[in-house]
């Protein structure tokens, strides 16, 4: 049912959530008639699944990737030159910055008619409560997206195109507010069978998930914001989420896995040696996981690059919606945040001697204990390690050079920029856009 669902009325729903159409078909339902029946309901949610994971991912993933030196652009069309370059090479009608920036704004879209519309449709109750819990989580991850990219963000999105703009540190605080929002709408009415069975796709752990990017955003939250009751969220949060629990973004023969059609079909990207980072520890296990050795040099720029393993060699391989080490790391950063240090090497430690037998999506470090100095600059160095090989092209990285310290601007070497510049088709219709970033 999901399959039928989605695809016979995505396409109506997808153009839809970004704009309205001049031309009338009177043999298609109107926006307004899919959205106010059960049937249109469970399309749009199915298709908010199927775009995410199709493309806001792929943008998510990639594009900050390039610029953080995960991967190197393998191609060249100009604009993923200009990304791999960065600085002020990066402008503003840049089609990969855009394509973040857009394709984010869509899902965020598509979420706010779930949410305005499930409510008013006749459905089973925990049916409608799985939805905008969904609806919910969604929204908060295109946020969250955008707040790691970009130095302020509409928080929504205004029928006129005017919307404010806002800074990070208020739009990570908001995508806790929709997370919590979530939690407590599946606390209250859990969802029923028909959910799971005609909407959720398979594979996605649902309530999980929610906790995982609440302590995500949580930390980033009260990094930001300077907020101790925010740290003590992403804690709790990490200690409630399952870690022998997997949750993920399928793919199939239909819908296949966009890094992988991308990364080794087209070939635009790859790899960077040692997973991009000059701080990548030797006998590190992990690098196995992640990528399969080449001699191969990218074009133009002649950066040794590696071929794509773990998640990203196949098809039909599933993407995480989050890795269960992501827990430990935001817990060891937490502690050393507010002075436990000790607390925090315990936590880095059940990552670097992690096996792949003790982690449910087999990724493992196999390393001895941390041996370092047990101070606050030397963990949070520490911590970014073992994020770059953990959390290697989860999108983080991005986010994780700037707020752990790493060089950046003027030095390109493990950034290329800070933030990105805002896409030239906001600024020409947006009258609130701030300036560029310098860099």
């Amino acid at each position: 049912m999901k399959t039928r669902v989605g695809f016979s009325l995505l396409l109506v729903l997808v153009a839809a959530a970004g704009c309205s159409l001049d031309v009338s078909n009177p043999n298609s339902p109107s926006e307004d008639q899919v959205l106010t029946t059960r049937e249109g309901i469970f399309a749009l949610a199915v298709g908010l699944q199927q775009f995410y994971a199709g493309a806001a991912l792929e943008a998510a993933t990639l594009t900050p990737g390039v610029t953080s030196r995960e991967l190197a652009a393998n191609s060249t069309f100009l604009d993923l030159v200009n990304l791999d370059i960065g600085g002020t090479s990066l402008a503003p009608g840049n089609a990969h910055v855009f394509n973040l920036w857009s394709r984010s704004y869509r899902v965020i879209e598509m979420a706010n008619q779930l949410i305005a519309n499930a409510p008013k449709v006749t459905m089973a109750e925990g049916t409608r409560s799985g939805i905008l819990a969904m609806a919910y989580l969604y929204k908060a991850m295109a946020l969250g997206t955008l707040a790691q990219a970009f130095e302020q963000m509409p928080m929504d999105v205004q029928a006129d195109g005017k919307a404010p703009f806002r800074p990070r540190r208020e739009v990570f605080a908001e995508a806790v507010r929709l997370l919590e929002q979530a939690g407590n709408l599946l606390r209250a009415t859990p969802p029923s069978a028909e959910f799971f069975s005609a909407i959720l796709v398979r594979g996605f752990d649902l309530p999980n998930t929610i906790l995982a990017r609440g302590a995500r955003y949580s930390l980033l939250a009260g990094v930001y914001n300077n907020d101790n009751a925010a740290l003590a969220r992403a804690e709790l949060a990490t200690s409630a989420v399952d870690l022998t629990k997997t949750s993920v973004f399928p793919y199939d023969t239909r819908s296949q896995n966009p890094i992988y059609q991308l990364g080794v079909v087209v070939g635009n990207y790859a790899p960077q040696d040692n997973l991009g980072t000059p701080l990548f520890e030797s006998g590190d296990a992990r690098l196995a996981f992640w990528t399969t050795p080449s001699t191969r040099l990218s074009t133009p720029h002649r950066y040794p690059i590696e071929n794509f393993s773990g998640f990203f060699d196949a098809a039909t391989k599933a993407i995480p919606a989050y890795l269960p080490g992501e827990m430990r790391l935001i817990k060891a950063e937490v502690y050393v945040r507010t002075g436990r240090l000790n607390d925090a090497v315990t936590e880095v430690n059940a990552i670097r001697t992690k096996t792949a037998a003790g982690d449910p999506f087999r990724i493992g470090a196999n390393l001895p204990a941390y041996r370092g100095a047990v101070t606050t600059d030397a963990l949070l160095t520490e911590i970014y390690r073992q994020r770059c090989a953990e959390l290697f092209m989860q999108g983080l990285r991005f986010e994780d050079s700037r707020r752990l310290g790493r060089p950046g601007p003027p030095n390109l070497a493990e950034r290329n920029r800070n933030f990105y510049p805002y896409p030239q088709s906001e600024r020409d219709n947006n009258p609130n856009i701030p300036a560029d970033p310098a860099n």
